[in-house]
Order: structure tokens, then sequence, then C-alpha cells
């Protein structure tokens, strides 16, 4: 039999954690060279004075260093510590973080490495503490597609490789690009040539622009979701709905 895995001082951040039995913790974590992982938090929840005085470190959006060790799907935690200075979400954006892990959650397997996106990840969750929600979120939206592969064509016509036109209207097939379209058209799926040109710049300067950039991004993501809900996209409807 091999010896079980030993995992020292991992950049992580916790996505999700749920109870476990009298005193423990399940955490699902998101690690830099690991990807998604498992691991039992013995006693976090009270049951040993060691396991306690880890509870508020293992918390979402901190940014972590994390020790593990096992041989199955799902590893014993040996340690955490903050890896760096540690700055809370502000109450106002938790749910725009949530949405992020969801989606993490989601869309990767566990132990599937991903260095890039874990990188994306944090850089958005610092942008997150320190302005606005609207800007890093589709730009980590736009990001992540490109990352799992499924990246948007942002810069010429699917139909004749033509530039794209600020004042032009175009349809956006998943699986082609913007076509676009002459005269008058009610489809869901037609964005203005600016929208598509300031995603592709990664400019999102103005709110329509944003708004808009996020039907496409949410029906791109419903692609690579195939069928799956989001929580926190009902939240975050139903909290735009109360103001």
């Amino acid at each position: 039999m091999s010896d079980a895995r030993r995992i020292q001082l991992q950049p992580a951040y916790v996505l999700h954690h749920r109870p476990y039995r009298d005193t423990s913790r399940i955490l699902e974590l998101f690690s830099r060279d690991h990807g998604r992982v498992s691991v039992f938090a013995r006693g976090a929840r009270g049951g040993s004075k060691a396991g306690g005085s880890l509870l508020p470190i293992l918390q979402p959006f901190n940014r972590l260093l994390v020790s593990w060790s096992g041989r199955g799907e799902a590893g014993q935690l040996t340690g955490a510590e903050f890896d760096g200075t540690m700055t809370p979400l502000p109450s106002d954006r938790l749910v725009h973080g949530f949405y992020l892990n969801e989606l993490l959650l989601k869309l990767f397997a566990r132990h599937d490495s991903h260095p890039d996106v874990f990188a994306l990840y944090a850089q958005t969750i610092d942008d997150l503490k320190l302005q606005d929600a609207i800007r890093p979120l589709r730009l980590f939206e736009k990001r992540l597609l490109e990352a799992i592969g499924y990246g948007l064509a942002l810069e010429r016509d699917a139909h004749d490789d033509a530039p794209l036109e600020p004042d032009a209207s175009y349809h956006y097939r998943m699986e082609q690009g913007p076509v676009r379209v002459e005269g008058v058209a009610e489809s869901g799926a037609v964005y203005s040539g600016a929208t598509l040109l300031s995603l592709g710049r990664e400019e999102l300067a103005d709110a329509h622009v944003c708004a808009d950039a996020r039907r496409l991004l949410r029906a791109a993501l419903d692609r690579c979701l195939d069928g799956r809900e989001l929580r926190t996209r009902q939240v975050m409807l139903a909290l735009r709905k109360g103001k």
C-alpha cells in the first residue's frame, strides 16, 4: 500500500463547507496546484481546542495556505493559516463571491488543476473587496469561459469575417459567433457591436454595455452548465428586484 499523500502549505480558498458528524466539517477547497479538493476538518465545530481554533480561518474568500494528507477522494486537514493579510469581503458583495464559488463547484471536477483559473479567482476576489462588483464579475465570466475552452468571438462577423461595427446589431450564435442583423430583430440573442467590442477589449465602462454583456455571458455559461441551475443567480435577481 502506498504512503498517504501529504500536501503542505498549498494556496487555496474555501468554496463551500458543511457539517460532518458531531464536530467536524467537510471543506470544498479550490487550490492552486490540485484544483478542487475535499478535506475533512475534524473538530472544526468545537470538538477540540485545536480544531475549533481554525474555524474563523476556514471561511470563504480568505486566501489560505492549507495542508492535508490522504489516499482517497477526500483528504484529512492537517493545518491552515492565512496567506498574507486577511481582508473581509464587504457584506453587500458576499452574494457575488458565492456566485463565483458556485461556478467553480459546478464547472470543475475534483483534482483537475487550473492554476490560471486560481489566479483569476484570487484577483477577482481582491477586486470585489475594493470596488463595485459589476465589472469584476463580467471580466471573471469572460476569462473563465476562455480558460475552459469556450471563449467568445468578439471581433469579427462570423458570416463574412468583417470587423464588428459599433453601431450595428448582431445575432450571437454560440457555435459560430456574431452575425450582423439587418433590420429590426426581436431575439434576445441580439447585441450591439459596441457591447461586443467593449467586452472583447475588457473596457465595460458603460452601465448599459455591462447589462448587455451580462446577458451574453449568462447564455454562454448556461451552455457550459448544461441545464444546472445556479442558486446564487436567483438570490442576485431577487436583490435587484428589491432595490
